[in-house]
């Protein structure tokens, strides 16, 4: 299993508007319906109003590198540009 977090800092009280965006436009439900998508979560940070974080978990480094091409992420790629400052991420070991 491919396993990875994604750390977004969200523009100002944008947050909770950019996962809603993401859910109303079927793309949350599009990657969840991929092949090889096992997790695809959103958390928000209690202490920071502005944090969230995204866990991914795929069968393989190239499930999700597939993901990565595939036509909804170009929708996912405007709500980024439209709704976050700066995104870091990582990979993690899930046991």
């Amino acid at each position: 299993m491919y396993t990875i977090y994604v750390k977004f800092e969200c523009q100002p009280n944008q947050r909770e508007a950019f996962v809603q965006k993401v859910r109303e436009e079927g793309i949350l439900a599009a990657i969840r319906a991929e092949d090889g998508c096992h997790r695809y979560d959103y958390y928000f940070s209690e202490e920071n109003e502005n944090e969230l974080l995204l866990l991914e978990a795929w069968e393989s480094k190239e499930h999700q590198q597939v993901h990565m091409t595939q036509p909804h992420m170009a929708k996912l790629r405007e709500l980024n540009a439209e709704h976050i400052v700066s995104v870091s991420l990582g990979e993690y070991e899930c046991k």
